[in-house]
């Protein structure tokens, strides 16, 4: 391979960041207590069915929680069934949907329940704004529904309620026809005020009994779950999403001039890329949390494989690999993008065949006269922060911050014959 110029580009170092560990240690018996201890059985006559909504998100131990649940209801003499919670995912398509649950080992062979995926729905009226509300079939039809979803910080917008259990009841319960009609309204008058108007709206229907939260901690472990009852659910996720905002990891300086980043996709962020890790706005919107670390150029290598083509998010980067492009499967990616009202998250970033034109193009870019002075960050991908590599001229910068460790030496980006990269040593390892 011929190389039009050498960059001059800054040794790295390997950090590891010591978030901690707040795992569960038995996650199937925490659910069992939970549910246990709580009203839920009397919300449901014997014999009754019990919809389980379960989302398209990436959460740990989901198989293990989701199949708890239906345990309980089973041995309780009630009829659990799982149904696809995830608005247009999954191509908004009842197979789609179903072979998204499949990947987390949510199948009906696995969980010991039917999974009832399909795209009908009820209105169940209009909220105080006029927006209509709609809520699957099967669910509407069922005698409880309960929603087993994550809370943790939105990648669109910041609020009192971001993701979670009252999300997936609005957006996740209203299928493509809900979600599509959702954002729409949420462009207008913020996502915030629509899942708060629309899921009080399903939660006055009587269907819900209540719903199981689940907790992450910085480590992407299962650090909490708690069985909430449906009139509490409100006031309860505003708490507990101040609790896990407190555990939200991120890049551990003040500011980057170029984030380099193996991979994206939806499995590891609902906007593929997570905007409060990169401080991007998913319009594509540089820096608009004052708060957060500030990245001046974001280059995105690859696509995640369990993402299955779905690109959402790429707009949020500068410039990205060919090889991510070719990836994309734009079908799925424009669909999930336009029912979200963010076609600019799917705008195609300038690409290049190889790690080593894409660098040459980019780096002129940051505003660094002497690219000595140039700062790098590179990161597996915006969910697994533990380990990443941080050039070495930001290290002074690490001095006030006990939790962060050096592990070994310095070393330089270097490209292999035909200008391309090995993994971030969050994937790999410590090259040290």
């Amino acid at each position: 391979m011929t190389r039009s110029t050498e960059i001059q580009l800054p040794r790295m170092i390997t950090v590891r960041q010591n978030f901690p560990d707040l795992s569960i240690a038995d996650i199937a018996a925490v659910v069992e207590r939970e549910l246990a201890t709580s009203d839920f059985l009397a919300r449901v006559p014997f014999g009754g069915k019990v919809a389980i909504g379960v989302g398209s998100r990436g959460i740990a131990n989901i198989h293990i929680i989701a199949g708890t649940v239906v345990r309980f209801w089973k041995a309780q003499g009630r009829h659990p069934f799982i149904f696809p919670a995830m608005g247009s995912h999954g191509a908004a398509t009842a197979e789609g949907q179903a072979e998204v649950l499949g990947r987390y080992e949510i199948t009906e062979a696995a969980m010991g329940c039917p999974v009832k995926s399909q795209g009908d729905v009820v209105s169940l009226g209009k909220s105080v704004s006029g927006i209509e509300v709609f809520l699957d079939r099967c669910a509407f039809e069922a005698d409880g529904v309960m929603p087993v979803g994550r809370i943790k910080w939105h990648t669109d917008f910041s609020g009192k309620i971001e993701s979670g259990l009252l999300k997936m009841i609005a957006i996740g319960f209203g299928k493509f026809a809900g979600a599509q009609n959702y954002h729409m309204h949420a462009y207008r008058i913020g996502l915030e005020p629509v899942i708060r108007e629309v899921s009080r709206v399903v939660l006055n229907t009587g269907k819900v009994i209540g719903g199981m939260a689940v907790l992450e901690d910085a480590n992407h472990n299962t650090a909490r779950v708690a069985a909430i009852p449906a009139e509490e659910i409100e006031r309860r996720e505003e708490e507990l999403l101040r609790l896990v905002k407190s555990w939200m990891p991120g890049i551990p300086v003040p500011s980057v001039d170029l984030l380099i980043i193996d991979e994206m996709g939806k499995d590891i962020s609902g906007a593929g890329i997570d905007p409060k890790v990169v401080n991007r706005g998913v319009d594509g919107t540089p820096n608009p949390w004052p708060d957060l670390p500030r990245i001046e150029r974001i280059y995105v290598r690859g696509l995640s494989a369990k993402t299955h083509g779905n690109a959402d998010g790429v707009g949020l980067a500068d410039i990205v690999h060919s090889r991510l492009v070719s990836m994309i499967d734009w079908p799925t990616t424009s669909i999930n993008s336009l029912t979200s009202m963010t076609p600019t998250a799917i705008r195609l970033p300038i690409h290049y065949p190889t790690d080593h034109e894409c660098l040459e193009r980019i780096v002129p870019t940051c505003g660094r006269i002497d690219l000595r002075d140039l700062t790098v960050a590179w990161i597996g991908n915006t969910l697994e922060l533990r380990i990443l590599a941080l050039s070495e001229n930001l290290v002074p910068q690490l001095h006030n911050e006990p939790q962060v460790d050096l592990l070994g030496s310095s070393w330089p980006i270097d490209f292999d014959v035909s200008g391309q990269l090995g993994e971030c040593p969050s994937v790999s390892g410590c090259q040290a």
